[in-house]
């Protein structure tokens, strides 16, 4: 994988908090810092592409019955 070069400010408790979990699991702070931005990027790129498909199916009425609202309350509230 291509990789390239990031730089960032933090707050310094941040980075000395970085400094002890490479450490303590034998990994550079590039991996966890990579490790965790990307986790954050799937997280939100996956968010947001849950809410434009749900503007999509609002836009084309796309709504749940009576019926069916009525079913998961029932199933779920008792």
């Amino acid at each position: 994988m291509e990789t390239t070069t990031l730089t960032l400010r933090v707050p310094k408790e941040m980075k000395e908090r970085l400094d002890m979990l490479a450490d303590a699991t034998h990994r550079s702070k590039s991996y966890l810092a990579g490790e965790a931005l990307r986790q954050y990027i799937d997280l939100e790129a996956w968010q947001i592409g849950e809410i434009q498909q749900a503007l999509k199916e609002a836009d084309a009425n796309d709504f749940a019955s009576d019926a069916e609202i009525d079913a998961v309350v029932r199933k779920y509230a008792g």
